[in-house]
C-alpha cells in the first residue's frame, strides 16, 4: 500500500531522484535562512536610511539604496527558497 503521508508525485522516486529532492529542499532551507539575514540587516538599515533621505543632499542616498536593495534581496531569496523546498519535507508532523 503506498503511503499517503507522501505527495503523489514523490512516490516512486528512485534513490537517484530522493537524494536530488533532499538536496533541492537543502538549498532551499539555505537560501531562506539567507532571506532571513538580509530580512535583519534591511531593517537595521532603515535607521541609517531614514537620516540618510532626510540630510542627504540631492538624490545622492546611498544608505537609502542599500536598504531597498538588501530589502529586495531578502524577499528574492525567501521566494526561491521557499520554490525550492516545495513539497511535504522530510520531518514533518502530522
Amino acid at each position: 500500500m503506498a503511503n499517503t503521508n507522501i505527495p503523489a508525485e514523490e512516490r516512486a522516486l528512485t534513490p537517484r531522484d530522493v537524494e536530488a529532492l533532499d538536496k533541492r529542499r537543502q538549498w532551499g532551507l539555505t537560501f531562506q535562512v539567507i532571506a532571513g539575514q538580509f530580512g535583519f540587516f534591511a531593517i537595521l538599515l532603515t535607521v541609517w536610511s531614514g537620516q540618510d533621505a532626510t540630510y542627504s543632499p540631492g538624490a545622492v542616498h546611498p544608505m537609502l539604496y542599500y536598504n531597498i536593495f538588501t530589502g529586495v534581496l531578502a524577499v528574492v531569496f525567501g521566494m526561491y527558497g521557499t520554490y525550492l523546498k516545495r513539497g511535504r519535507s522530510e520531518f514533518a508532523s502530522l
